[in-house]
């Protein structure tokens, strides 16, 4: 379980606070209006930002102070944070060593990752030679080789088109459900959420409220997410 105990996160000048639980397994969406912290969020519980106060627990364990890379999350950004210089594969094993210092069986497992989101011999291209879909696809195998429990969405397809972003959300589903992690995704769209998560988070006001099953989020939107929605 991700238990965020009465944090404050700090991003400049803007502060968000967070008291609530995700259960291990949950598929998450975290919804709100324009500059109200989705990614602040996400950031803070990734470590990318501050946490003014309050702890982060993973299955008990308190993460707060540790540095990005040494939480049990895996985070993938809006542009994919590809490095043009270096091939696909290269791109991939950062996620096991950033030094690319990798064994044959590391090397083994970026193949395999590659295959797995439908870039079966692709590793030796750059970054450039890609389409933006294959792009988000070499993005996501990077994730799937960290393997960690945690995976942070902050919009990474939102550049795609609309049948393309759905193609996308549906691997992103099917390779949490094969490793058994738990997904919290920023959406601005509805549809993504109800087709990717089970449960929901309104940011408002600089608060993170408790998740709720999406159905009835959607059914019967508080206040602030009717005003969003329009």
């Amino acid at each position: 379980m991700l238990k965020l105990d009465d944090i404050l996160i700090v991003n400049g000048g803007f502060e968000l606070r967070a008291d609530l639980e995700v259960p291990t397994g949950s598929r998450v969406a975290i919804i709100g209006p324009s500059g109200a912290g989705k990614s602040t969020l996400i950031g803070g519980i990734a470590g990318f930002m501050e946490t003014a106060r309050g702890r982060i627990l993973w299955q008990g364990r308190a993460i707060e102070t540790a540095t990005p890379g040494a939480r049990p999350i895996s985070m993938l950004f809006q542009d994919g944070n590809l490095f043009p210089h270096l091939s696909v594969a290269d791109n991939v094993g950062l996620g096991i060593s950033p030094r690319l210092s990798l064994s044959n069986d590391q090397r083994a497992q970026v193949t395999s990752a590659l295959a797995r989101v439908g870039l079966d011999g692709m590793g030796a291209r750059k970054p450039s030679d890609l389409s933006g879909g294959q792009q988000s696809r070499a993005a996501l195998a990077r994730v799937l080789v960290q393997n960690r429990p945690l995976i942070l969405l902050d919009e990474p397809f939102a550049a795609l088109g609309p049948a393309l972003k759905r193609e996308m959300l549906a691997l992103v589903g099917e390779l949490v459900q094969e490793n058994a992690a738990t997904l919290m995704m920023v959406s601005h769209d509805p549809e993504d959420a109800k087709l990717l998560a089970d449960t929901a988070i309104l940011v408002a006001g600089g608060q993170a409220h408790a998740p709720q099953p999406v159905q009835s989020f959607f059914e019967n939107p508080p206040p602030a997410l009717k005003a969003y929605l329009g």
